[in-house]
This record gives C-alpha cells, structure tokens and sequence, in this order.
C-alpha cells in the first residue's frame, strides 16, 4: 500500500504534467493568450491554422468559422490572414494532387481556392460524375490531410478559360436560353445540379470539422450583370442547401460594385496594383478585411499569340505591397495545369481566339508542377511573414525523353465513317448542341460533318454560320476553308452529282463576356451555294470519345503511311517504354492541326500556328511496354513525334 505522501507527490506530479501540457497546447494553438510573444500575434497564428496541425483535442468547439471583425479576418475567434493559392482539380492529374498540396505548403501558403466544373461533373443532364479525376471528396481530403483549408468557387459559371465558363453545353439545346440570370430553364438546371453538389460539399465545410472555410456566389458576375435578382438566388440556393461558412463574391474593379450580394464578403481581383485599388473596396463594403480573391500570377494563352510570362520581381513585389496592406491574398494560379480534351475556352472581345491546351499561365508553378523562380521568392516572402520556418519543397520529378515516336498507319475519315459513325438525317444544317445524340443532350465538343449532294459549282458563302471553323471538300478533295474571317469560297465546276463536305470544328467556347448564349456551335444556320440554302445534310459526330477511340483500333482499313500524305486522317503508332514511366512532352513538329490519344486519353488540339509547340503528356496516363498513340490530323501529317523532357510554350511576350 502506497503511503500518502506517495499519492500527493502523484498528484502533484499529474497537475505538473497536465499544466504543461495546457501550456504547450497554449503556445501552439493560442499564442496571444500568452504573457509573451517572440513573433506577431497574426503570424502565430498562421501557424495555429493550418489542418496538420489540429488534433481532436484542437477540433473542440469549432463552431465560429471564418468570421469578419474590425477589418481583420478571424478563424475559431482567432485573427487569421488567409494566404492562399489556386490549382483546379479536373485540370491535375489525380495522381499529382498531393505533390502539388505539399509544394503549396512549402511555399508558405495555407489555404487552396479551386473552381468546381459544372460541365465535367454533368456531362449529361441527370447524370453525374465525381469519380477518378473528378473525385471533388478526394481532392477535399487531401487538401485537410496536407494543412490546407479551402475556398471552394462552385459556380455554377466559372470562367477560368474553360469551355462556356464551366456551364454545360446542353443548356443551349433551349433557343430562348438565358444564361447566368433568373430564367426558369437556367435555374431548374442550376437547382438540379445544386442539389447533387452540395451533397458532396457540405461535409467538407469547417463547421462539421472540413477544411471548408469560404464558399464563393457565382464568380465575377459583375462584369455580366444581367439580372439584379440572380446572384440573391445563387446565394439562397447554396444556403438553402447547407452552406454555412462565410460567403464570398469575386469581381474585378470595374465590376465590383454591380456584383454584390448582401450577407457575401466583396473580394477584388486584379494583376497589377494601382494606387487606391484595394481602399475602393472601402467604398463598397466598410470595416471589412481586404482580399485579393484573384492576383494573377501570369496570363493565358491564345492560339496563333505569344506566350505571355509576368516578371518574377514584379510579382513578388506586388504581392508584398498587398500583404503590407493588411490585406489577405489569393495567388491565381499556383499551379495551372493543363486543359486536357476539348476542354479549353476562348475570348471574343473585338474577334473570336481560341484560347491553347496548356494551362500553364506562366504560375508559381510549371505546367508539370516543376518549381520556377516566382516560387522560391514567394516561399522567401512568405517566411518572412509568418516568422517560422517552413517545410522543405518536395522533390521534383524527373523528366523522360523518350525520343522519336513512328507513326508507322493511318486511315483516312472518310474510310472511317461508314464503319463507325451512323449519321444524322437532316433537311437543314442542325448546330452540334441540338444534334440527336448522347441521350437527347446533343454534342458538346470536337468535330462535325455536314455532307449534302451539289450538282455544278459556283460560289459558297457561309453567311458568318460557321462555329468556328470548316474544311471544305468536295468529295474528298480539299477546297478550302471557312470560318470568321472567311466566309465565302468558290467551287470549282465539275459534271454529275458531287459530295460538298464540311468538316467543322468545335474550337473551344467563349468563357467570358456578354456573348455566353451565342456560344452554339458547328453550323448554326444556312450555307449557301449560288445564293441557294443548301439542304438533305447528312451529319456525323465526331466527339471522339474514349469508345469511338476504343472501337477506332478494330476497324479494318489501317495502312502503311506515304511518304506523303493530306488529311484528315487518323495515325497511330506506338511508344514502348522498359523502366517506371515519367513526365515527357510530345513536339509535332511537321504536323499542321489536329488532336492527339495516349492510351485513349485525350491529350489536347496542337496547331503549328503556336506558340504552343508541345503537349504535356503525365507520367501515369503511361504504361511499362506499349502504350499507343494515335493522332487526328486534319491536314498535313509528319511521319514521327518527338518526346522530348522540356516543354516548349512558344515566343514569349511580358504581360504589359
């Protein structure tokens, strides 16, 4: 039996070791509390807040969440600075998702802001998608797992230079369709989708211990401004549905006053910072923190531009005056990525510009999550502002060149056509959206062709109903070309009955402006030959989805390929790779325009007109042994692709 003195000296000994337990809990998680602080009280707690570092004793009582007072953030009570960066889900293979989480982490950041693709996610109306790359429950995961919070931008429009904004293209089957307003067939979609989304969302969120922390209404609708009610309606639809953390709008200067919604926290977004910009958000909003939901790290692409690159100092600078500010900052992008498929968005401001697949954007990070200069300079700044080290970068990736590919067959489309694309019977050209296919949805990318019977020539003119761009054949013999800038061609005369072909390409939707319900696509009206509507079309799809791209390998028709050969046609060969796969990136060089398959993924549209000169192919779309490769080129076809283990984004041009 123990004697008395014994259990005292226990005791005392339990109450020591439990004091110093409340004090380390102290020191880490609340630092202000403390008599003594060797660091600002905001940068500790910069620390507190990051997900690795809360354990259930921390995640008592977390019922206050991201909350505004005194022109300051607050997390759980706490003030709190978000620092935080972007990188989309859907644009990162799955298998890099974590990578690039840690290389945020290492760069001193602690929350991760990513949009949310309506139209990836209900490719078909009623069916959805939230597997594989998809797999938004995963991505939410991962990001808690690795310290970092979320700002989730769930739309439904996104912009992001994606195809039609993020919304998807069956919503324009409607001709009276009213995108981004209150109209009836645009909110009973949005309502569907919200419906199925939020079930996905709403346990992430911070109140029901996620890494959620704000959720933004809509995304830059003050530039649209179509309807005072419907940002009211996205705001109550995302409540009404279990939202419960702070909301946010995001707008530009110009936009910012026409896009607020009451109860929602108005954020700017802007690349470079002119005097007064961030106290105009005074001007909107009083006595409430200051964000940057948007500072643009660098600046997208078109095809047939230069490749636009931010200098590095000038970032980092600008960044730095905002953080001196007070103000909370968001880093668009951290990581780009890439915009695999037919996925890629356009402008139209004075003329139509199909923006490239690389999503690079010149960002914190490369296209392939390889570190660049602007990282380790804002890994250096951000040090400085939280005071305490931070976890080493991870390691990168190595690079593989492969070197040359042959692309030893080919089959011509029209060989193609009879074996596996049944066609469409019309009297009038029908644009690809209202086309009957995929379940009444219509086709939402890739190409279309229009066939119909001539008899003579004379002059075409397409009336400005090309979307976006046609191959004109007759029978199979390449005449020339519409599209916006040229919209009449003359065919040649010839005897008896002929084909008239109109090979049309779907070159990547508006993302952005006024115009988002003229975005159908394919022929959208009558051609005319000899003043004459041309009539009795035959259309075939061409979507090139992974079974008509399953099924293109069976078809019977492949040969050798020519020393010389015109499109369109499809090629294929083979890469065989004997160690792990890595990263490549294929050149093609002596290609025109076309579409590139690796193991039936779709990589993205090359075109020589640049700047992009090569497509990003990730290391585990690949395969030890044979992994094939075939090619739709729709003109002129080189004999070999080069892989190569450095990207080539073509001529660069600094962002003015």
């Amino acid at each position: 039996m123990w004697p008395c003195g014994g259990r005292r000296q226990r005791r005392l000994g339990g109450v020591a070791l439990l004091l110093v337990v409340l004090w380390l809990l102290l020191r880490r998680y609340y630092p202000c509390l403390l008599p003594a602080v060797s660091e600002p009280c905001e940068n500790a707690v910069l620390l507190r807040f990051n997900w690795s570092e809360l354990n259930p004793l921390g995640l008592w009582g977390r019922t206050h969440g991201l909350q505004t007072e005194n022109s300051e953030f607050l997390l759980e009570g706490m003030p709190f600075r978000i620092l935080g960066g972007s990188m989309h889900y859907f644009r990162v293979p799955r298998e890099y998702w974590e990578d690039r989480m840690l290389k945020m982490r290492a760069c001193g950041l602690n929350t991760l802001t990513t949009y949310v693709p309506w139209n990836l996610h209900e490719k078909e109306r009623g069916k959805f998608d939230f597997s594989k790359n998809l797999d938004l429950r995963a991505f939410l995961s991962l990001a808690a797992k690795n310290g970092l919070w979320v700002i989730l931008r769930p739309g439904p429009y996104i912009c992001s230079e994606w195809d039609l904004g993020g919304l998807p293209s069956w919503l324009l089957q409607d001709p009276e369709m009213k995108l981004r307003t209150t109209y009836k067939g645009f909110t009973e979609a949005v309502d569907a989708y919200f419906d199925r989304l939020m079930r996905v969302v709403v346990p992430f969120q911070y109140k029901k211990g996620g890494p959620i922390i704000a959720v933004q209404v809509e995304n830059e609708y003050g530039s649209y401004n179509k309807d005072p009610n419907y940002m009211n309606y996205i705001k109550m639809a995302l409540l009404n549905r279990g939202i419960v953390e702070m909301l946010m709008t995001s707008d530009n200067k110009n936009g910012l006053s026409f896009g607020l919604v009451e109860g929602a926290l108005a954020t700017v977004n802007f690349q470079k910072l002119e005097p007064g910009l961030l106290k105009y958000l005074d001007t909107v909003q009083k006595d409430q923190p200051k964000m940057v939901m948007e500072y643009w790290t660098g600046w997208f692409d078109n095809w047939g531009g230069p490749h636009y690159v931010f200098d590095a100092d000038e970032m980092v600078n600008t960044v730095e005056s905002i953080l001196k500010t007070g103000a909370s900052i968001n880093l668009y992008m951290f990581h780009g990525g890439t915009n695999f498929g037919f996925m890629s968005g356009a402008l139209e401001a004075d003329e139509y510009k199909s923006d490239v697949t690389s999503y690079d954007y010149d960002a914190v990070l490369t296209e392939a999550g390889d570190y660049t200069s602007k990282f380790f300079k804002l890994r250096q700044l951000f040090s400085m502002v939280i005071g305490q080290p931070l976890p080493l970068p991870p390691m990168i990736e190595s690079k593989a060149s492969y070197g040359a590919i042959l692309l030893h067959q080919y089959i011509s489309l029209w060989d193609v056509l009879p074996a596996l694309v049944q066609p469409i019977k019309s009297e009038i050209p029908v644009n690809m959206e209202n086309l009957h296919l995929n379940d009444s949805i219509g086709q939402p990318y890739g190409y279309v062709l229009y066939e119909t019977v001539i008899f003579g020539g004379g002059h075409l003119h397409s009336r400005d109903h090309v979307r976006d761009r046609a191959q004109v054949f007759v029978n199979t013999v390449y005449v020339g070309e519409l599209d916006y800038n040229s919209v009449e061609l003359s065919i040649p005369e010839g005897q008896g009955f002929r084909q008239l072909r109109l090979l049309v390409e779907n070159r990547g939707r508006v993302n952005y402006g006024l115009g988002l319900n003229e975005q159908r696509k394919g022929l959208i009206g009558d051609i005319f030959l000899n003043k004459t509507p041309l009539r009795n079309f035959k259309i075939y799809s061409l979507e090139m989805k992974p079974a008509f791209m399953k099924s293109l390998q069976h078809v019977s028709g492949w040969s050798s390929v020519p020393d010389y050969f015109v499109g369109p046609a499809f090629f294929r060969g083979r890469l065989w790779i004997e160690q792990q796969p890595q990263d490549t990136f294929l050149k093609l060089q002596g290609w025109e325009k076309g579409v590139v398959f690796v193991n039936g993924q779709n990589l993205g549209r090359y075109w020589k007109i640049g700047p992009q000169e090569t497509l990003y192919l990730p290391g585990p779309w690949l395969r030890r042994g044979g992994n094939e490769i075939v090619i739709f080129e729709e003109r002129t076809a080189g004999r070999i692709i080069q892989s190569v283990d450095i990207p080539y984004l073509g001529r660069t041009q600094y962002v003015d």
